[in-house]
């Protein structure tokens, strides 16, 4: 059992090792009261945790971006959870929100009261789903698919053609 333990914290520890490189070239944590009132700038990413208490605008964020009003200028991995999430470039992960705003490729899911993709990739739940380009799946009261879509407009469900 202790043997299998200590397993388990040498690979946590290595994966950690591995990691820092790229912890170093941006900040691993960000908390935002609003810009400029921040630990990292608005032209910085973070790299593991940004917490935004108003409003927080970095260029990206990846694994846990947790505020009110979140927004990224370049990219958003990992799970983004606020009241109002806007992204102006890819989404990869988990979007929680009431209003979910992706200017361009949202790929995983997207699950709020209102969902804005550029280019919809995965999954969009939501009483309102609106993508550009549909590449996945939406579901919902109300579901438009400006291009891609097996239907222009939808109810309950609509799909990549």
């Amino acid at each position: 059992m202790n043997s299998v333990r200590a397993g388990w914290w040498f690979a946590l520890g290595i994966m950690l090792l591995a990691a820092f490189p790229a912890i170093a070239a941006e900040k691993p944590l960000n908390i935002s009261l609003f810009p400029p009132i921040a630990i990292a700038q608005p032209s910085e990413g973070v790299s593991a945790f940004r917490l935004d208490l108003i409003y927080g605008k970095n260029t990206s964020v990846k694994i846990v971006d947790l505020g009110l009003v979140n927004q990224t200028t370049a990219a958003s991995n990992g799970l983004q959870w606020g009241a109002i999430n806007y992204n102006e470039g890819e989404t990869n992960g988990i979007q929680l929100g009431f209003i979910n705003y992706d200017k361009g490729k949202a790929g995983g899911l997207q699950w709020s009261g209102f969902n804005y993709a550029g280019t919809a990739g995965g999954l969009q739940l939501a009483f309102i789903n609106y993508a550009e380009s549909l590449q996945g799946f939406q579901i919902g009261v109300l579901n438009i698919a400006k291009t891609g879509g097996m239907f222009p407009f939808m109810v309950i469900a609509n799909w990549k053609k």
